[in-house]
């Protein structure tokens, strides 16, 4: 409502001031104190000029204006002595600085610090210089801090008070300080001989009180300015005290009659109750409206609430002297809408206005509304609640717990045992059960905990929703018998225990029958009605989907598994080059593509591989054994690392190709790969990368270094040859080969992983099986995102007294004398029985040798596993076996050579071949 000058149907303000000629009726009732208009006369006033006050506005802007030009002349004059100090402090700091570092690279200083009385020579001139510099005092001192100067002799011999220190290190050191002669600023700096050497020191000092700042002489300025504007305040306050004069005599009394009748037929047709509350807790003004609704008497105004009669919970609304926003409250059998606001905001009067609605016909559609309401949130929080993850279980405690306490007291979901499992449920009638879901709001619910196989009784309810399909709701348990039928111990139980009403709803997806959703209420005292299992059944017809999904999922990750461990290696093969240790974590999102393998090699030699194929699923784990097979095939024509690399690529693809050809949406777009050869003879390792981190090498030292080597692309990729880098390792180090997803993730960079492998690996030395459990207890993610392949293998070396070779000359005539040689050292090692078959082995390889191949030709026997021999020569030609007809002279011997060998083949060399045999030792 608007405000006018003066106060409606209330005796004018005294300081207020207004004309009228003669008396004049309102033309309402009369008879309400301080309510709606009287009848009575006014007199006329003579209206007087009224000095300015605090209480009007003209007087209230001019003391505004006042207080802020008085805080903005305080603020200017404190700003003003504050940067005045610290320009002081600022001018003292340069001035003393600047003293000090001339009279120390003054001629002569030096000489004198040296001279045998340097007081004699430095005192008259730092006296002199004192005084033509302004400061208060020049003191030059010996490196101990004893003053050879001073204003004051008697000084002079004494230490010197301050931080002189820093100085002696060549540093330049400033500081405040408050002596004899007040606040002072002073400067220590070192005195420098021309060999650098510091020989002395010289401190200048000045009092900020005889540094001049230029601010302060800005102060007249700031409060002859602040003198103006206050001036100007008390004009301003004058002139806008007589504009609101004039302004008031705008308006007569017959327009300010008119509108006090307009506004109060205004206020009395409206169908919403106007009350106007005092500062003093008041009745001041109210509407029929306001009475009828509230039951008012009809003296009512000008009273306080509290005699008024009214209702406890209207009363404390409108006697709360706060904001209210339709709060509804009941008033005898009336709902009402209360709305409230102070009506002292903006400076308008100490009070109140309430304004109230009859809402008691809206309260049935609002119920309806609200219950709608949170059905429809129930709806919308299962539906982001229930399958949030693809675990059967799950899934299922998922549903309960979003039911209970907002739809149901206690919820029970029983699945097919073969769901639960990934499997398909069993077709025809579902007769057994296990629980996969409890939820309760107290924690005592009367049912069976998790996990209890639930046997379906026949011809009972339970039985029948299997059956049908359909949702059934028991309203009345405790008159109801066939539900007991199920199970009559609990079903007593249950009774005891409070729950009054059931709601049973079969779980069903996509034409499959999972299980059964019970909903049971026992705290709420409303029984479930029909019209409740609509909502039950939208519910579990969502959880039954996510269900079902999740039920696939297990199934499919159960198959992926399975394939990815049948492809994987279950045991690593025995060797004794290398003492080897290894782990391998899937991811929690599925099956990948990692893999791993330790695959021996003639001549005492061992093959370690690590790789990752890109994605994850089925078609990652079916590639990955792929390429695993064909690593095994190359590794046993026994080729170098780029070559086994470079026809793997090849493979990687032609599989692209055929899934291309094929229309596959999963095709592989490449995998890394990281095969390394080490042979324990040599002691060297043979390695080459396609897109695959670098292994990490620790020396028996215990430092860790990753070796530098050409990274070539993944497989699938490689448009260049790769590259071969050997590296001689020492016998104790260890070889730790990885996948990407030991090291990198979401949330860590490869460089910082790599960083903490270093820090985990390095230290005392450890076995491989420490080694590994240390590496994933500093690295390994809380959830995976990706497999996790780590291969840790320590070095062996294989004696010297095992290892015998000799050169032979392209004579046949040699050939007797290495049989000879090879009899005797197999003497020694105590395989005399071997001798035999080793001598016809060698006859016949070193003759082919001489025979077909090129020098030089050398043999060397390794006992290791088994008796090793091997020939090796100059070409590139190798031997192939082959049946010899009845009339051929020849052609026999590399037969009999397959025949008494356990193993034999071909091993090319940068130059020329190698032909070995392995014999088993008995």
């Amino acid at each position: 409502m608007a405000r006018f000058s003066g106060r409606s149907w209330a005796p004018s303000d005294p300081g207020a001031t207004g004309s009228a000629s003669g008396s004049r009726s309102t033309g309402t009732a009369a008879g309400s104190p301080g309510g709606r208009p009287h009848g009575r006369h006014q007199h006329a006033r003579t209206a007087r000029p009224k000095p300015v006050r605090l209480r009007s506005v003209a007087g209230q802007v001019f003391a505004l204006q006042v207080v802020v030009v008085l805080l903005l002349v305080v603020a200017a004059v404190v700003a003003l002595v504050v940067q005045s100090r610290n320009d002081a402090r600022q001018e003292a700091t340069t001035r003393s600085v600047a003293v000090a570092q001339t009279y120390a690279n003054s001629p002569g200083i030096v000489e004198a610090l040296r001279s045998p009385d340097p007081s004699a020579v430095l005192q008259p001139s730092a006296q002199a210089a004192r005084i033509n510099a302004g400061v208060d005092f020049i003191v030059v001192l010996n490196n101990d801090g004893i003053r050879y100067t001073h204003p004051n002799p008697d000084r002079i011999g004494h230490k010197f008070v301050g931080n002189y220190q820093p100085a002696l290190s060549g540093q330049v050191v400033t500081e405040e300080v408050t002596g004899t002669i007040g606040p002072l600023v002073q400067a220590i700096v070192p005195v420098r001989a021309p060999d650098g050497q510091i020989v002395g020191m010289v401190s200048a000092g000045i009092t900020i009180a005889n540094v001049s700042s230029a601010s302060e002489r800005q102060l007249p300025v700031v409060l002859g300015a602040a003198a103006a504007a206050l001036g100007l305040a008390t004009g301003g306050a004058a002139l806008i005290s007589r504009r609101l004069k004039r302004q008031t005599h705008g308006l007569g009394p017959t327009e300010m009659t008119r509108m006090y009748e307009h506004h109060a037929a205004v206020l009395h047709a409206v169908r919403e109750g106007v009350l106007i509350l005092g500062g003093d807790g008041r009745l001041l003004l109210c509407n029929d409206e306001a009475r009828r609704l509230l039951d008012l008497p009809p003296d009512a105004e000008g009273r306080p609430l509290a005699e008024l009669g009214l209702e406890p919970a209207p009363l404390e609304l409108l006697a709360a002297g706060r904001a209210v926003t339709d709060q509804v409250v009941m008033a005898g059998e009336r709902l009402l809408a209360v709305n409230v606001r102070p009506t002292d905001r903006d400076g308008g009067p100490p009070g109140s206005v309430a304004t109230l609605r009859d809402s008691t016909e809206l309260l049935a559609l609002t119920g309806r509304a609200e219950v709608a309401q949170r059905r429809l949130r129930l709806l919308y929080d299962a539906g982001v609640t229930v399958g949030s993850t693809l675990d059967v279980t799950r899934t299922a405690e998922e549903l309960a717990q979003v039911t209970v306490g907002r739809f149901a007291d206690i919820v029970t979901v029983d699945l097919a045992e073969q769901v639960l499992e990934g499997d398909e449920p069993p077709a025809g009638a579902l007769l057994r059960m296990r629980r996969a879901a409890l939820s309760a709001a107290r924690d005592d619910p009367p049912f069976y905990p998790v996990g209890t196989v639930v046997e379906v009784v026949p011809s009972t309810p339970l039985a029948g929703t299997l059956s049908s399909g359909l949702a059934g709701v028991e309203p009345r348990l405790a008159e109801a018998q066939a539900w007991r039928e199920q199970d009559p111990e609990g079903a007593a139980r249950v009774l005891a225990h409070g729950v009054h009403s059931l709601v049973r709803v079969p779980l069903k997806a996509r034409g499959v029958l999972l299980g059964v959703a019970r909903f049971w209420r026992s705290e709420r005292q409303e029984p479930f009605e029909e019209e409740d299992l609509a909502l039950a059944e939208e519910l579990v017809s969502h959880a039954a989907v996510c269900i079902d999904n999740a039920r696939r999922y297990t199934r499919e990750h159960a198959m992926a598994v399975t394939l990815q461990h049948s492809l994987l290696p279950r045991s690593l093969p025995a060797q004794n080059a290398l003492e080897v240790a290894h782990r391998y974590l899937p991811a929690q999102a599925g099956v990948g593509g990692d893999w791993f393998d330790v695959i021996p090699l003639p001549g005492a030699r061992v093959a370690m591989v690590v790789g990752d194929v890109v994605g994850h699923g089925l078609h990652a784990a079916a590639t990955m054994g792929r390429l695993r097979t064909a690593i095994h095939n190359f590794s046993t024509l026994d080729l170098p690392p780029d070559e086994l690399l470079g026809h793997l690529d090849e493979l990687v693809n032609r599989i692209d190709q055929e899934e291309s050809a094929s229309g596959g949406a999963a095709a592989v777009t490449g995998a890394t790969c990281l095969y390394l050869i080490y042979d324990p003879v040599s002691r060297r390792c043979t390695l080459a990368s396609a897109g695959h981190p670098p292994p990490a090498l620790v020396r028996p030292d215990g430092t860790v270094v990753f070796p530098e080597l050409p990274t070539g692309p993944p497989l699938g990729l490689a448009v260049l040859p790769f590259e071969t880098v050997e590296l001689e390792v020492e016998e104790g180090s260890r070889l730790v080969l990885y996948t990407d997803g030991l090291v990198e993730d979401r949330q860590r960079d490869i460089d910082v992983g790599l960083e903490l492998l270093r820090t985990a690996l390095s230290g005392p030395p450890r076995t491989p099986e420490q080694t590994c459990a240390d590496v994933l207890g500093a690295l390994l993610p809380a959830r995976p995102q990706d497999d996790i392949a780590l291969l840790v293998a320590r070095t062996r070396v294989l004696p010297e007294d095992r290892v015998a070779q000799w050169e032979v000359p392209a004579d046949p005539a040699a050939v007797s004398g290495v049989r000879a040689a090879v009899a005797e050292r197999l003497e020694q090692w105590g395989l005399d029985e071997a001798a035999f078959v080793t001598e016809l082995i060698l006859s016949e390889l070193v003759t082919n040798a001489i025979r077909y191949g090129t020098g030089p030709i050398r043999v060397r026997l390794l006992l290791d596993r088994s008796l090793i021999c091997e020939v090796s020569d100059g070409s590139s030609t190798s031997p192939h076996l082959r049946y010899a007809a009845t009339t051929d002279e020849g052609g026999r011997g590399l037969f009999l050579v397959a025949q008494f060998a356990d193993r034999w083949g071909t091993r090319y060399t940068a130059t020329g071949k190698v032909i070995w045999t392995e014999q088993p030792l008995e």
